[in-house]
């Protein structure tokens, strides 16, 4: 069965950092891609960052500078650290994982493994 589970929200103040962790078992994190989303209730599911089987990282424009998406697939773990964080970061950050459906580079499914998420709420 495969599982994400991510780590590491809780409530930050404006200006400070974070650093959040995903672990994933049932899966291995080198055949395929691997990212971060939020989701803020109500509000569509908007994209953070990315990073390919290869390690190619893809981040949302608006983000980029302050954030940083890292996978160690010998840990099977993915990371993603912020700083400089606003009020509008606020949200349930999820990480999702491709499904391998194949032994080539594209035999991936986009997203179908999703965890729970880990909550960060940015409030003074």
């Amino acid at each position: 069965q495969v599982r994400l589970v991510e780590s590491g929200g809780g409530s930050v103040q404006p200006g400070g950092t974070l650093k959040l962790s995903c672990v994933a078992s049932g899966t291995d994190l080198s055949r395929c891609g691997i990212g971060w989303f939020r989701q803020v209730p109500g509000k569509q599911r908007e994209l953070v960052a990315v990073v390919a089987h290869d390690g190619t990282a893809t981040y949302n424009p608006t983000l980029k500078g302050r954030a940083t998406i890292s996978r160690d697939n010998g840990k099977n773990t993915l990371t993603l650290q912020m700083t400089d964080l606003e009020i509008e970061d606020t949200a349930l950050y999820r990480c999702a994982a491709d499904r391998p459906t194949g032994f080539g580079p594209r035999d991936c499914a986009a997203f179908e493994y999703w965890g729970q998420g880990t909550q960060v709420t940015v409030a003074s």
